[in-house]
């Protein structure tokens, strides 16, 4: 893990969604290098690149072309090179059935997108401040979704 920076991917199709997330962190004090992906073929490429720097926190928009988030969860937790990465399920979907879906397959948390600026940047960062080492060895349902 690289102690100068949080290395943050986003995975979203939508590219308001990537500019609110980036100008989000650009706004928090908190030291993060940020790469977005348009898709999960694009995230997948990139990850499975062996020379690829990984990010401390992945987070995953569930609905997008190509390759979904869901699809995208399975193929990172069934490789063990992506064990030590952190991933926030990151949608505008509040559906019980993703919600227990994506806990099951193993994500670290759970955020409902939110709609508006001051609040995106408060869960973000309250995300990136996580001990994601202690969060994730208690993991429950009870404080997989993220409420703010």
């Amino acid at each position: 893990m690289n102690k100068e920076y949080i290395h943050i991917i986003l995975a979203d199709d939508d590219e308001d969604d990537r500019l609110f997330f980036t100008d989000a962190f650009k706004e928090l004090k908190i030291s993060t290098k940020v790469n977005t992906f348009n898709d999960g073929v694009e995230l997948m490429h990139y990850l499975n690149d062996p020379e690829a720097v990984l990010p401390n926190v992945l987070f995953l928009d569930l609905n997008m072309p190509k390759k979904n988030g869901i699809e995208c969860l399975h193929e990172i937790k069934n490789n063990a090179r992506f064990d030590n990465i952190a991933i926030a399920i990151y949608s505008t979907s509040s559906s019980e059935e993703d919600i227990e879906e994506t806990f099951v397959i193993g994500a670290n948390i759970y955020i409902k997108k939110p709609s508006d600026f001051a609040s995106l940047k408060k869960i973000l960062s309250e995300v990136v401040s996580i001990n994601w080492q202690y969060h994730t060895s208690g993991l429950n349902k009870d404080n997989f979704l993220l409420r703010l």
